[in-house]
């Protein structure tokens, strides 16, 4: 089943699910929306959104638990994933992006940010037509067409943000990327993002790199860097 380009908006305050139907339909979209976290796992059985819009705060099941099960299943895991969060919330965040969303935007938020972020994740999902193929470093292989990422003979689970942070980290490998130029150029939009959004990330792709997540060099007081060797 391929998606269906129709973005979930799972979020149980009926005023910001109008208004963010409203708006993301007057941006060309069209959309569906659920109450509960076990409405939206029920939709997602029999339907591929093309992009999944998550509000933390849910009744009865969490949009912790609702993440955690989208990103666990094989079928529903690629679908990019944006978290609407209230301010203060920043370890839901982080274990949000530990849990492989892809992005959060802040309540109260601009709906013009919220309407760009989806057109950027969803952006992310198509190549790029002036990239080669394939990048390499070391053990490390990226299908930029078919958006995989193998280490020698295994093949990376990588959710969006992950995917693009290594390939940016890969062209320019050998490079120091200071933690606020990685969230312009990865997030491309900095607004309500912490620099520890990056360090989560990074984290989570050494773990999957296993002994090649060692190729992704710390450099203290700055940022990072892919080594040459």
């Amino acid at each position: 089943m391929s998606p269906s380009g129709i973005i979930l908006i799972v979020e149980d305050d009926k005023n910001i699910s109008r208004l963010v139907k409203y708006n993301l339909e007057k941006a060309g979209y069209s959309c569906e929306i659920k109450v509960t976290g076990e409405d939206a796992l029920d939709y997602l059985e029999n339907n591929l959104p093309e992009l999944i819009i998550l509000d933390l705060m849910l009744p009865k099941m969490d949009g912790l638990e609702v993440c955690r099960r989208i990103k666990g299943d094989d079928r529903l895991k690629r679908i990019p994933l944006l978290m609407l969060t209230a301010r203060g919330e920043e370890v839901d965040r982080v274990v949000g992006f530990e849990l492989g969303a892809d992005d959060y935007v802040v309540k109260p938020f601009s709906v013009r940010e919220l309407v760009l972020r989806v057109n950027a994740l969803i952006r992310r999902q198509a190549p790029e037509p002036e990239q080669t193929e394939l990048i390499s470093a070391g053990p490390v292989i990226v299908d930029l067409i078919r958006h995989k990422v193998t280490v020698g003979r295994k093949q990376l689970e990588l959710t969006l943000m992950e995917f693009k942070l290594l390939t940016t980290l890969i062209r320019r490998r050998g490079r120091v990327q200071s933690r606020e130029k990685l969230l312009d150029d990865v997030w491309e939009m900095g607004a309500d993002v912490t620099t520890r959004t990056i360090d989560t990330h990074i984290k989570r792709l050494r773990q999957k790199m296993e002994r090649a997540g060692k190729l992704i060099e710390t450099v203290r007081g700055i940022g990072y860097k892919f080594s040459e060797e």
